[in-house]
């Protein structure tokens, strides 16, 4: 991977990472709005998908310096972590009514 596909790519990744952290500070509100026992329920699942997040960052990270050998693997992970999230809060969306 050139340093130019790799740069929009990881401006991608960061794109969607601030449109993950808009869209998870939205169902935080909205979970705001139920009952006790939901939201617990709902606060665990958002602090899971936080953590991937944190995942999908922390990767990106190593990304950023990683030898081209690597980049693939690192890539590869990103992308399975980022389907997590973006289908997780798919979920939420669809669970709590948009």
């Amino acid at each position: 991977m050139d340093e130019e596909t790799k740069k929009a790519y990881m401006e991608k990744i960061e794109a969607e990472i601030k449109q993950w952290d808009a869209e998870i500070e939205k169902l935080d509100a909205k979970v705001e709005t139920l009952d006790a026992d939901d939201k617990v329920e709902y606060k665990k699942k958002f602090e899971d998908l936080r953590a991937k997040r944190d995942k999908v960052v922390s990767r990106l990270n190593e990304f950023q310096s990683a030898s081209e050998s690597v980049w693939n693997d690192i890539k590869t992970d990103i992308e399975e972590t980022w389907g997590t999230v973006k289908e997780g809060i798919k979920s939420a969306w669809d669970n709590l009514g948009q």
